[in-house]
């Protein structure tokens, strides 16, 4: 039987080693938990990627369900497997917002926005976004007047890219502010849709912008110009019609099936659109948007946009107007005169196409050279006249 001295060294040497294991885990919690591990930049595994931005990743369910009746079509079977599915969704209209910008004119009742600009951009064009923030699409005031810029997204047909894409514009979004996506493939055939959505979006969210160029991501604007043509025009946006672009008149429908632009009888039995702009660039009032949004109603979805805006617009009573300055089909140069010569592009308003690289070489030019082109008078197009 061991003696009290040797009772009292045991239960000495218990209470030590106790008191030891508690300070252990509690330096443990005060050092170790409240000062993270650094990754170790060898492993890559430990290394968290930074999301600033929660994206989904999963998107959420769209209800939708088939036309069947499309199925009975005499020429059905024989049509492209994309205008199959556009025939067999074509009524669906309804799909939500992924990523929104609901303060970008202030809210309902501002009316401090003079111009939005509201830009068709595929989800992978980053690279196009960032150059028209840095370029025409900065948002600030010309001559007294704001402008305000959105970009129009769907998401990526590819599915394996959906959830990458996803995270690109929720991090643009949390950053600039500028992103409006809602959860539809982006594709070719699904213009028209976006189209009317953002129709929808204008009517709901930024109903006091007075004037709106609507335009592809890859076209370069010449903002000032635009802001001193509708200045010259004297019209209230919200009350008055203003359509101008590149106008198509008399268009024929294309009916080869191997072509993009290819649109079947049983969908659109006339042989010409009637009159429309080209959807490259368009400026149009609050007063004809809003027109459009309540004409698309009543007007089924065909897979070509601009044409389909003039669709909207015959059924208002509205007619599309040419503008010299927006050339949306390019322009066309003398071979012996540069190609990128900033003097041909000083007076125009829009013109497609430019690469993101052009587009800052463009603006930065006509900044440098705008009173340096005196001998390129007989390319000066008047800004405020359209015909």
């Amino acid at each position: 039987m061991p003696s009290l001295s040797k009772k009292y060294r045991i239960k000495q040497c218990c209470q030590l080693l106790f008191g030891l294991t508690v300070g252990v885990i509690l330096l443990h919690f005060l050092f170790v938990s409240n000062n993270p591990k650094v990754p170790n930049e060898r492993d890559p595994e430990d290394v968290p990627i930074p999301y600033p931005y929660p994206a989904p990743t999963e998107l959420p369910q769209v209800i939708c369900t088939e036309n069947i009746s499309v199925y009975n079509m005499s020429t059905f079977n024989s049509e492209t497997q994309n205008f199959k599915d556009f025939l067999v969704y074509r009524h669906c209209r309804a799909f939500p917002l992924l990523l929104d910008a609901p303060m970008k004119c202030g809210g309902p009742d501002n009316e401090d926005v003079f111009l939005l600009l509201a830009i068709k951009t595929a989800p992978g064009n980053y690279e196009r976004r960032e150059a028209i923030r840095r370029t025409w699409g900065e948002e600030k005031t010309y001559n007294g007047a704001k402008v305000k810029r959105i970009f129009l997204s769907g998401v990526p047909r590819d599915k394996e890219q959906t959830k990458r894409m996803l995270q690109l514009l929720s991090t643009e979004s949390e950053i600039f502010q500028d992103i409006v996506q809602w959860n539809f493939e982006d594709s070719f055939y699904n213009l028209t849709l976006k189209q009317v959505l953002f129709h929808h979006w204008l009517e709901q969210k930024c109903p006091s912008a007075q004037f709106i160029f609507n335009g592809d991501d890859d076209v370069f604007v010449h903002t000032l110009n635009v802001i001193t043509y509708l200045q010259s025009t004297e019209i209230t946006g919200m009350k008055s019609h203003l359509f101008v672009g590149a106008l198509n008149e008399g268009m024929p429908l294309i009916r080869e099936k191997n072509s993009k632009y290819y649109v079947s009888k049983e969908i659109f039995p006339a042989d010409s659109y009637d009159p429309y702009c080209g959807g490259g660039g368009i400026l149009m009032s609050s007063f004809t948007a809003f027109s459009i949004h309540k004409e698309s109603q009543y007007i089924p979805l065909i897979p070509i946009d601009d044409a389909y805006l003039g669709m909207c617009l015959k059924r208002a009573g509205l007619t599309p107007e040419n503008h010299d300055g927006i050339r949306t089909f390019g322009i066309k140069i003398p071979n012996n005169i540069d190609s990128f010569d900033p003097c041909f592009y000083q007076h125009m308003l829009t013109v497609h196409r430019f690469m993101p690289f052009e587009m800052l070489i463009m603006w930065k030019s006509l900044q440098i050279t705008k009173h340096s082109c005196l001998s390129h008078s007989k390319t000066v197009i008047n800004v405020t006249k359209f015909n």
